[in-house]
C-alpha cells in the first residue's frame, strides 16, 4: 500500500508491476498496525517469544495490553 513515486518527464516509460494506487484510509490502518506491533516488540518476551505454547504466548500479549492501558489511564489522571 506505499504509493509509487511520480513518474519523471514523459521520457519514462510506464513499469510493468504494481498499479499506481493509493488508498488511505487502508494506509492510515496499516500504520496503527505498524504502529502496535513495534510497541509490542519493545516488550521483549513477545519479541522473542519466549512462551512455548500459544496459551502462554497470548497470555503475555494480553497482559502487555493491560499494561499498556493501565499506563494510559493513569497518565490522564495526573
Amino acid at each position: 500500500m506505499i504509493p509509487e513515486r511520480r513518474p519523471k518527464p514523459v521520457t519514462r516509460r510506464r513499469r510493468k508491476g504494481r498499479p499506481p494506487f493509493f488508498d488511505e484510509a487502508l494506509y492510515k490502518r496499516r500504520n496503527v498496525v505498524e504502529r502496535l506491533v513495534g510497541w509490542l516488540k519493545e516488550h521483549r518476551r513477545i519479541a522473542t517469544r519466549f512462551e512455548k505454547h500459544a496459551e502462554n504466548f497470548l497470555a503475555m500479549v494480553k497482559l502487555a495490553f493491560l499494561r499498556r492501558y493501565l499506563r494510559v489511564l493513569f497518565s490522564d489522571r495526573t
